[in-house]
Parts: C-alpha cells; structure tokens; sequence
C-alpha cells in the first residue's frame, strides 16, 4: 500500500564500482547482487547480469532507489548500472572522455565492465544482457555490433541512425552531435560508420525494441527499421510499440507492459524458466 516501506529483505543495495579495463582506464558503475527472502541460486554458481546504460549520453546513475532495479534482483538477476566515460559526476576529463569518441568509447566500457564482473565472479559470461533508453539504446545497439560479450539486447526508443537523428530531432540536442561524432557535413562519413543501422549485418545477438509511437526526439522509425533489418537476417528480434507513448514512459500501464516483455524475452533469450508469481 502506499507509504508502506518495502521489505528489505527485497532491497538489494547499491555497490559502488571502479572497475579496471584491460588499458588500465577505469571504468564506474553500480552493483546491485540479486535478493530474495525465499530463493537463492545454485551454489558455485553466478548470476545472470543485466548491464543497464543511461540516457544523455551524460547523465548520471545515483545510488537512489529505482524500483526498476528490484524488478530484476528480485527475478534473480544482478544489475550493474554503468557510469561509462562521457557520465557526469566523475570530473571533467572523466566527461570529456567521450567527446568525439561516442559509440565508441561508452562501447568499449560496456564490454570491458561485463568482461570485468564475469571473470571476478559477479555475472554469468553466458547470461549477460545489455539494456538501455535513448542515447543508452544506442550504445546498445553499437556494443552489440561491435561485440558478441552480450546474449540479448534491450533498446527503448534508442537511436540506430545518426544521420536521421540529426536531421529529425529537436533543435536543442541537435548539435550536440558536433562533439561527441563531429562537425556536420565534414563528419559525415563517421556518422555512417557509427550507426547501428549500417552495422546490422554485425549483431548476432536478439535484441527487444519498445518504443512509443508518438516520439518527437528519435522517431518511431528509427527502432521499426531496425528490427526489420535484423528479421529479414533471421535474427530473433521483437517489437513492442505503445500508441499513446512519446520520448520516455510515463503510464502506468505501459510501464508494467515493457518490463514484462522484457522479462519473458530476456527469459527465452538466456535460458531461463519463467520466475514463480
């Protein structure tokens, strides 16, 4: 009921990470262990990873509750949510880092963190999903071109054509892209070489859309043709769009949709039985 504390017993707690990467550079984020009152998994082994990137692409992940984490530790997943170089919070070179250098970068944490957590004993090498909104569905989809770490993609409304991107969204994020890709026409080129959408032939892995039709920052466009480029390749790929959803999830029902098509399509991808009810 409302105003009513959770169990803590549900309530897994943010572990603040500084991962290093095979260069020596580090990597930041958040770690939160599975937890459940009533269920423990096999002894001797790791748990499936849920890799979540952030919007921005210079935002932030703060240790604060999200119930969107718990949905997942309480299924018995981990969840780490990464703090990739271009996050803000970590000074300004730690920012910096990915100017000029986005969806490459920000890819390279993605599977260096995974890579990290998997061999310390913290993730299933396996069972790793990498999930993202937004400037984070891009690098999804980016990390899983350019990397088969990764058994299952999740992008909401994320971004799989630059070029688009630029000519369709709002004037305030517009020229954003001049530092983290580079100058328009001049970078032209490079903003080609880093959409996911000329890299489809790269992504092996199966990957789940949401997107709301009503999107006025990255068009609905952008996820549709995605998916049917990885389709007519046979990849396993899903589609879920909501009617009456713009850039970002707002009711309720939509919300509770998402996550349970997301459930049972990261559940089908890794090989998982359904959780109790």
């Amino acid at each position: 009921m409302p105003g009513t504390a959770p169990d803590p017993r549900w309530l897994s707690r943010p572990e603040p990470l500084t991962l290093t990467a095979a260069d020596g550079r580090p990597v930041r984020g958040l770690y939160y262990r599975p937890a459940h009152p009533g269920y423990v998994g096999p002894p001797g082994t790791s748990p499936p990873l849920i890799v979540v990137c952030h919007g921005g692409p210079t935002a932030q992940f703060l240790a604060e509750y999200r119930p969107g984490v718990r949905y997942w530790t309480s299924r018995g997943f981990a969840v780490l949510e990464l703090n990739q170089r271009g996050s803000s919070g970590y000074g300004r070179a730690y920012r910096a880092a990915l100017d000029g250098r986005w969806g490459l970068a920000d890819v390279a944490d993605c599977v260096d963190a995974a890579r990290t957590l998997a061999a310390c004993g913290k993730a299933d090498a396996q069972r790793m999903v990498l999930r993202g909104g937004s400037a984070g569905g891009f690098t999804v989809l980016a990390t899983l071109a350019a990397s088969d770490v990764f058994a299952a993609g999740i992008s909401y409304f994320g971004i799989g054509d630059l070029r688009q991107l630029r000519e369709h969204t709002h004037k305030f994020e517009q020229h954003a892209l001049d530092l983290l890709i580079g100058p328009w026409p001049e970078a032209e080129g490079e903003y080609r070489r880093r959409s996911p959408l000329e890299r489809c032939a790269a992504i092996t892995a199966p990957v789940l859309f949401l997107h709301g039709r009503r999107d006025a920052v990255v068009p609905v466009e952008q996820s549709s043709l995605m998916a049917e480029r990885l389709t007519a390749r046979g990849i396993p790929c899903d589609l879920v769009l909501f009617d009456e959803e713009g850039h970002g999830f707002g009711r309720q029902e939509t919300i509770v949709t998402a996550l349970e098509a997301e459930l049972a399509f990261v559940g089908k991808a890794l090989g998982l039985e359904p959780p109790p009810s």
